[in-house]
């Protein structure tokens, strides 16, 4: 169960090797967390993310998943909520898991782009829904959405990848309005653009952030209980005026 601040002793990572759901993961075990599960496809990259952890104190469990593989996530993700651990019931979700693409090879080749959708979007639904029904039926739990600001509006840039996270967004506050009142609460997040390794090579954006300040603004947002999270604070205002540019104008605008 979460502690009298809002902090929980248990957390399953979807997207075990993600840099933001890592960092998390880092600051909630400095605070109360004692079990974490870290799901993602088999690799020496989960295994040492899972080492690192242990290395912080907590008891650190890998669990093979496979975004793309929806047929098996109410079984391996179903398991870790069955069968438990030390710490018993699931106190938090965090769905950290997609990928950026290459707009420009994307357009190109359709597969590539429908990989692109699939995994962010058709495997967040699948993952989600199994995740949220589990965590209500233990009556408790949280569920963090990371989303994107790229979602907000199409640009020119990425908007294959932005369409995948401005349906996710969209699916993650229907259920967190679907889930009110049960005990479950659901988070979306929206960091802008991250340095990490995802995002190596490419141009920095104005107001870009970290991993470990989105790993804080999440810790803030739970003891809050936020329903959406900006990161940083500051994009909120922006994307609200991004959103009235009118269409021909925000064509020419380097986004």
């Amino acid at each position: 169960m979460k502690d009298a601040f809002g902090a929980p002793q248990s957390l399953l990572v979807l997207g075990g090797t993600s840099e933001i759901g890592l960092a998390t993961a880092r600051r909630l075990i400095a605070r109360r967390t004692r079990t974490v599960w870290l799901a993602g496809r088999p690799s020496p990259a989960l295994t040492a993310a899972a080492d690192s952890l242990r290395a912080l104190g907590a008891d650190v469990y890998t669990v093979p998943f496979d975004a793309l593989d929806t047929e098996s996530h109410e079984e391996r993700l179903g398991k870790i909520f069955t069968e438990g651990g030390p710490a018993g019931d699931v106190d938090m979700v965090l769905l950290a898991f997609g990928v950026l693409g290459d707009q420009a090879r994307d357009e190109s080749d359709p597969l590539a782009a429908v990989r692109v959708a699939q995994t962010n979007y058709t495997g967040a639904v699948s993952a989600g829904l199994v995740c949220a029904g589990a965590l209500q039926a233990q009556g408790h739990g949280s569920l963090v959405v990371l989303s994107s600001v790229a979602g907000e509006r199409a640009r020119r840039a990425d908007f294959i990848y932005g369409s995948s996270k401005a349906g996710l967004d969209v699916f993650a506050q229907g259920l967190g309005d679907a889930l009110h009142g049960t005990g479950v609460h659901v988070m979306v997040v929206r960091p802008g653009f991250v340095r990490s390794k995802m995002t190596a090579g490419r141009a920095e954006e104005p107001l870009a952030t970290t991993p470990e300040a989105v790993a804080a603004a999440i810790e803030l947002g739970l003891r809050r209980r936020s329903e959406t999270v900006w990161v940083p604070g500051a994009l909120r205002m922006v994307m609200t005026a991004v959103r009235h540019v009118p269409r021909p104008l925000f064509r020419r605008l380097p986004v």
